[in-house]
């Protein structure tokens, strides 16, 4: 990698000098270089191939420095030693030893062995949005002035800082004109200078760096696109970057943004998605706002935010609190991926703050659960991601959420196509949390439920950011103009129907009321910790289970073949304040004295039931299987117990916004994160099937990823399809009695594919501004899955539109299916976006019952479909439904049409020649290009936006893996409880 400078103690490095210089080499291969501006290149020549000039990114080796290039803030610097052949800019010698600087249109030149290499210093990017090229002039007289006035003070400079001044004052012959109308060959003539407007720093000293400073550590812009190495160093001056000459108008391989919009802000009533603003596209986002957004307009007015939280897979922090000028002592959280911490079974390593300039600055690695792990060992970890982009930006009188496809990193919101919707949501007069535990009958409002709950599940072990579900519940978000799509990792069963309880847990007395289904919020599947220890270890166990076996015989079991238990709060037992035991009982005729004692809540379950409960906020009721635990306390299985909590508002839920305190925050995060909710495919499903869509008028059904899943296979794409409310037109192969009469099956699949997947070709990557380096961690489909699906025919090419965006990748997720009206009028439909690609990973793969065959099997797992789902995620999904049928008001605003899909539609089929960028077609095409280039190819494989994690060790999971056994530490737990409950028992019978 190139080395940074050292910065002036007495003129600091800041981000705005940042930029790059473009490069265009003169000969038959006007390749287009780019170099950093706080960097030290050099340039040499190579003997591999014949002569030719090379760029040398590191310059660690003496013996290879002939011409030095030094960039540092706006300043471009030539610098070179005697011997090195006859350089010349503008055709002027340049002397050995003398520093001189280039301008934009300067033209530096090198003879070597009687042939002339060189090139021509073609533009000027900053960051701060200022762009000098070969073909532009100021635009008017002030700017004319300000250009000229600052190339003659860097004339001036370096005139005073010269070895011979008099020889540099004889070539300054119009140094004194300050003509506004100067155009390049001008400013060439004159040494105009790069012309950037940013605070001016003074170049770094070449003999500085020559005396040890190589080695300064990389700053923290390490994801800007860099003039990277392939480990020796160094880079050709003919086509390694891949950067056509066709887009030499765009600086699609640069990392400034040619206008951040800091003072602009940006509005949205969230009934479409627009894309990010890429740098060099030639559009104009003040002339044509829907041509892009970047992440300052996202942030503006920053002064005004209180709060933000972002989840994100990719990050790098210290870019974006300098790119959106972050306030020190801002309360940021981000949410990030992390391999190890994510998977670590501590607490403890699931937070950081590495930032002592920004204090209040958290970072979080959601865990993944054990569940997921390849054998339920979270050592082993397994297939997982924490793959959100979510940014919510909490202001006095609004909170603005963002999902988006891009990542935190700089290349994804400068080069790379990403959507990005949001909606701002208006301060309410008071605290609503009913909204945090919304019904999905009533979609339109629960977008704060969705939200709410996905980001608990983020943060739900780290108690310091528990507030922010108090924070949410301030605003109102009824007029959401979407529906949020939220992925958690785990193996998650469908939420049980309501059930009428007649016992609720209080903090001194087992209510016995009957419970009414308005009151009910919401259900949470745990378990019952220590009924092995309590039916196996005393003397009396023979006396228990005769006891338990008579009880059960006389509950009465409901339609789902559970009956209710007795919840029973411990506030005298040492060990745990927060204990909560289970009994069993005859209910209709309950005594304490006349009961028996299955065991207890988990630890982690009682530590909010407890409080949530103490405090009069929500009544909680137990369900369990009767047969399952039995054949537990017999010794049958020695699975966990599983118990369904079935949560309601309790006598003091009404007056919560005026009793809560800041101990409540960490339980109520808890609860709502560990709420059943519709997740994945399941959550699309409950958003879309309240709609009959007209299968004989679609038109379109298309999915564009930058990743497809190993695992993908007609059965889950069937599942998609049918989540995504596809039905067969005629089914005559099935009954109505049938479980899948109605859905669209692998069967219908095979017949007929649903769906069209948009994927780039191999070649279209290979003609990409940037090539294939930019892409090669960015898309991921494995060959094996291109080899499956081939033969289907549902591969199309992704062309990104508008025109200008071709040649960018695109990293969008976004998926459509289109309907034709009847009556001539509007065409209607869904448009999902969001970070979800198509995988089983991020959607989830479907869990059939294990077999009736297998009687152990089926009795030791939980009955019902599952879904195993790997990663974090989330999307939005807009409704524009049919005529007349939509159910909310603020759908009406919805039309399709008005969605601006960032790819051409339709979409071309693949033809038989063509093939995807495949992870094997890009190796080949790299390993193609060193070969013709003379393995002169730079290497990005370390410097990653995205990098998917492979899905090839993917194990299938059967439904039997699910039943978990109880784990050391819960069976300490709940020994250490049963001591202490039989030694209070013993103490007052005494």
């Amino acid at each position: 990698m190139a080395v940074p400078l050292p910065q002036h103690p007495d003129r600091p490095y800041t981000s705005g000098s940042l930029g790059y210089f473009h490069l265009r080499l003169v000969g038959p291969a006007p390749t287009l270089l780019l170099l950093r501006t706080d960097r030290l290149y050099s340039l040499s020549h190579s003997r591999r191939r014949g002569y030719r000039l090379r760029l040398l990114a590191s310059p660690h080796r003496r013996r290879a420095r002939d011409l030095l290039l030094s960039t540092y803030g706006c300043d471009l610097r030539l610098r070179h030693r005697s011997g090195t052949g006859s350089p010349s800019v503008n055709g002027r010698p340049l002397r050995a030893g003398t520093p001189t600087e280039l301008a934009v249109g300067d033209e530096v030149s090198v003879l070597r062995c009687g042939t002339r290499y060189g090139f021509i210093v073609e533009r000027f990017v900053s960051c701060r949005g200022v762009e000098v090229g070969a073909a532009s002039t100021a635009g008017s007289c002030a700017e004319g002035l300000v250009f000229r006035a600052e190339s003659l003070r860097k004339r001036l400079r370096a005139i005073s800082e010269s070895e011979d001044p008099l020889s540099l004052l004889r070539d300054c012959s119009g140094i004194g004109s300050l003509d506004v109308d100067v155009g390049p060959k001008k400013w060439r003539q004159d040494g105009a200078g790069e012309l950037c407007l940013d605070n001016p720093v003074t170049p770094a000293s070449e003999e500085k760096v020559l005396q040890g400073d190589c080695n300064f550590d990389q700053d923290k812009l390490e994801n800007h696109l860099d003039v990277a190495n392939d480990g020796d160093g160094e880079l050709p001056f003919h086509g390694s970057k891949g950067c056509r000459d066709d887009n030499a108008e765009q600086p699609g391989c640069g990392s400034g943004n040619e206008e951040q919009y800091h003072s602009e802000a940006c509005y949205s009533d969230g009934s479409t998605f627009f894309l990010n603003r890429l740098v060099g596209t030639g559009s104009d986002t003040r002339a044509e706002p829907q041509s892009g957004v970047t992440l300052p307009q996202l942030l503006h007015p920053v002064d005004s935010l209180v709060r933000v939280f972002i989840a994100t897979f990719t990050s790098d922090i210290s870019w974006f609190l300098n790119y959106c000028k972050i306030p020190q002592h801002l309360p940021v959280t981000i949410a990030c991926h992390n391999k190890d911490r994510c998977w670590s079974a501590s607490s403890e390593n699931r937070t950081a703050a590495p930032f002592e300039s920004h204090p209040k600055l958290l970072l979080v690695f959601p865990r993944f659960p054990e569940e997921i792990a390849f054998g339920q060992d979270r050592k082993k970890q397994g297939v997982a991601c924490h793959h959100p982009k979510l940014i919510v930006l909490q202001r006095e009188d609004s909170m603005r959420v963002i999902v988006t496809s891009a990542n935190l990193v700089p290349r994804q919101w400068h080069l790379i196509t990403n959507t990005v919707w949001w909606q701002d949501f208006p301060r309410r007069t008071s605290l609503d949390y009913a909204a945090l535990f919304s019904a999905a009958e009533k979609q339109k409002s629960d977008f704060a439920a969705q939200l709410v709950s996905f980001i608990a599940s983020m943060v739900n072990e780290v108690p310091s950011q528990a507030y922010l579900i108090n924070e949410i519940a301030k605003y109102d978000f009824e007029g959401a103009g979407g529906y949020l799509i939220a992925s958690v990792p785990g193996i998650h069963a469908q939420s049980p129907p309501y059930l009428e309880s007649n016992y609720f847990l209080s903090a001194k007395h087992n209510v016995h009321a009957k419970s009414a289904h308005r009151m009910f919020i919401g259900s949470v599947q745990t378990s019952v910790v220590g009924l092995s220890h309590r039916f196996h270890m005393p003397l009396d166990a023979g006396k228990q289970l005769r006891a338990l076996s008579a009880f059960f015989g006389k509950c009465r079991e409901n339609m789902h073949g559970t009956t209710e238990v007795i919840l029973k709060r411990n506030t005298n037992i040492p060990a745990d304040a927060n204990a909560v035991s289970v009994l069993v009982a005859d209910l209709d005729q309950f005594t304490e004295e006349d009961s028996v004692q299955l065991g207890f809540l988990p630890r982690e379950v009682a530590k909010w039931v407890a409080p949530l409960s103490d405090s009069g906020f929500f009544n909680f009721s137990g369900f369990i299987y009767p047969r399952e635990a039995l054949e537990a306390a017999y010794g049958v299985t020695n699975t966990k117990v599983q118990l369904l909590l079935y949560i309601s508002k309790g006598p003091e839920f009404s007056q919560i916004s005026g009793l809560i305190s800041n101990e409540h925050f960490p339980p109520l995060c808890s609860l709502i994160a560990s709420l059943q909710r519709c997740l994945g495919l399941w959550r699309l499903e409950e958003v879309l099937s309240n709609i009959k869509w007209p299968e004989t008028l679609e038109t379109d059904f298309i999915y564009s990823a930058s990743s497809i899943g190993t695992s993908i296979n007609p059965q889950f794409i069937a599942s998609f399809a049918s989540a995504a409310g596809k039905r067969p037109h005629q089914d005559f192969d099935s009954q109505e009695s049938d479980p899948e009469w109605g859905c669209w099956t692998t069967n219908h699949e095979l017949k007929k594919p649903s769906i069209s997947l948009l994927f780039p070709t191999i070649d279209r990557v290979k003609k990409g501004a940037c090539g294939i380096q930019l892409c090669r961690n960015l898309l991921s489909l494995p060959e094996k899955t291109w080899q499956r699906l081939r033969s289907t025919g549902i591969f199309h090419d992704a062309i990104p539109q508008p025109y200008a965006r071709i040649g960018h990748p695109m990293h969008v997720k976004v998926a459509q299916r289109r309907f034709k009206s009847c009556f001539g009028e509007h065409s209607f439909g869904w448009t999902y976006c969001g970070s979800h690609n198509f995988s089983p990973a991020a959607w989830g793969q479907p869990l059939s019952p294990p077999s009736k065959a297998n009687p152990s099997k089926a009795r030791s797992s939980p009955s019902g479909p599952r879904l195993h789902i790997c990663n974090y995620e989330l999307g939005i999904v807009l409704i524009a439904p049919p005529p007349g049928m939509s159910k909310h008001a603020s759908e009406s605003r919805h039309r399709i049409e008005g969605i601006v899909l960032p790819f051409v539609i339709p979409p071309p089929r693949y033809k038989g020649s063509d093939r995807p960028a495949t992870r094997l077609a890009m190796r080949e095409a790299v390993a193609e290009a060193c070969v013709v280039q003379g393995n002169d190819v730079e290497d990005l494989s370390e410097d990653t936006d995205e990098d998917v994690p492979d899905e090839d060790d993917e194990q299938v999971v059967e439904l039997s893996d699910c039943s978990q056994q109880e784990k050391e530490e819960e069976k300490i737990y709940a020994e250490t409880l049963w001591g202490q409950v039989d030694s209070s028992q013993s103490q007052e019978k005494d």
